[in-house]
């Protein structure tokens, strides 16, 4: 939720050119949430706000100029780990392209209500495979789907890799590096505490454990090197 609000927030509030063009970011919130919407609207303009709401954005444009540049090499399966609310299949500009989008069944069940409640159109040339990624095969469930391992496949993996176990991370990433070359994967990941700038310790802190209170603690951390 935190995610598409500053995903809809930058639609409504940012100046254009914007880092990422969203028609609909605002549409899928705005019947259901749009209160939450509203309340955003007092703290966009915060310097931890803005942060946090470059940082996605620009991390979803990044993802998605890297497919473009994929599918110009023949490219033609995209897939989303960990896809949240993400409104990329509603919007895919790329003909031939198959998109699998894949989380949680419980998250992907809430996306489907909420584009149901909100009057979106069915999205065509999308398949939602629903993945535990600490319980289940990634691999099994995606090849089930129809997910062809022997084409060249991007993927975009963000927002998830701080929450995963390092065996969860590493059976992921070993699965990606099989696939052919022209292939490619876009994630982020956070630093350990102790190597964040002072001035991002504290909200650090917070979201850690507010996340921590839902169940869903941070766990792993990763240096550049």
């Amino acid at each position: 939720m935190g995610v598409a609000i500053r995903r809809a927030s930058h639609q409504l509030y940012d100046a254009e050119p914007r880092v990422l063009d969203d028609p609909i970011a605002v549409p899928l919130l705005r019947k259901v949430y749009g209160e939450r919407l509203e309340e955003a609207a007092g703290t966009f303009n915060e310097r931890s706000s803005l942060a946090m709401r470059a940082w996605m954005v620009t991390r979803s444009r990044y993802a998605e100029d890297k497919l473009a540049e994929g599918v110009g090499r023949g490219v033609r399966q995209y897939v989303l780990l960990g896809a949240g609310l993400d409104t990329f299949a509603h919007r895919n500009p790329h003909d031939g392209l198959r998109v699998f989008e894949v989380d949680h069944p419980a998250t992907q069940a809430w996306k489907r209500w909420l584009a149901q409640e909100s009057g979106l159109p069915a999205c065509d040339g999308v398949q939602s495979i629903p993945v535990d990624f600490e319980r289940q095969s990634l691999a099994d469930e995606l090849a089930a789907a129809g997910l062809d391992a022997m084409q060249p496949t991007m993927f975009a993996w963000l927002g998830v890799v701080l929450y995963l176990t390092p065996a969860a991370f590493r059976g992921t990433v070993e699965w990606i590096a099989g696939f052919p070359e022209r292939s490619g994967v876009v994630m982020d990941y956070a630093l350990p505490r102790n190597a964040l700038p002072e001035e991002e310790v504290e909200g650090r802190d917070l979201l850690a454990a507010r996340v921590k209170s839902i169940g869903e603690p941070f766990q792993l951390f990763f240096m550049p090197e």
